[in-house]
């Protein structure tokens, strides 16, 4: 119980800084390059990145069934490969149009984020994950595995969203991540005290 609680801690984390550091502005030109060269782009989605994997460590630590298990695992695996593109790839091009003053490179960004192979991973993974998260919420009763599905749930739609929203939505993930811990420790102490007192 103690690693499901620094997993779900860890995950809301991740989710909550992934907004805040990422760097907001027009994906082309010099503002595309500024972005995707910073190095806040790079920490940002690798905290995405790590984020997804204490998600699925936390459902796999939980036991709470194959449904919620498979599919945010398998959500998990289709969504990362984009991430890594999206966070790698785009900051060699704005990196690189830096260094060489031609921006042209940052019009590359657009078929490496949405060409219809990694689209259509990205999507459906990110589906499997809400598909997930809400068969964990079934298995454990209460509005905290609610609120942390429902963060899961929104995380394809705020993709659409603006800045402030992003972020807003991050903190939504960490709330939830947060209420949800609580709610495993708060089980786990009654489940020692019931096992003590022999209740």
């Amino acid at each position: 119980m103690r690693s499901t609680v620094g997993l779900l801690v860890a995950t809301g984390v991740l989710f909550a800084v992934y907004p805040v550091l990422r760097p907001y502005s027009s994906d082309s030109g010099q503002a595309g390059a500024d972005a995707f060269a910073s190095g806040l782009w790079v920490a940002a989605h690798v905290s995405a990145m790590l984020g997804f994997i204490t998600l699925a460590l936390a459902v796999r630590t939980m036991i709470v069934g194959a449904v919620a298990e498979v599919t945010t695992w398998v959500g998990v695996g289709l969504t990362l490969p984009y991430y890594g593109a999206e966070t790698f790839a785009l900051h060699v091009l704005g990196s690189d149009a830096l260094s060489t003053g031609d921006l042209r490179l940052i019009d590359l960004a657009e078929p490496i984020r949405y060409g219809p192979t990694q689209t259509v991973m990205f999507g459906a993974g990110l589906i499997l994950v809400a598909i997930g998260t809400v068969a964990l919420a079934r298995r454990v009763p209460g509005w905290q595995s609610a609120l942390f599905a429902s963060g899961f749930v929104l995380l394809l739609p705020q993709f659409f969203a603006p800045p402030w929203l992003r972020v807003a939505h991050g903190l939504l993930v960490l709330a939830g991540a947060a209420a949800l811990a609580v709610h495993v420790a708060a089980g786990r102490d009654r489940q020692e005290i019931s096992t003590t007192t022999g209740a």
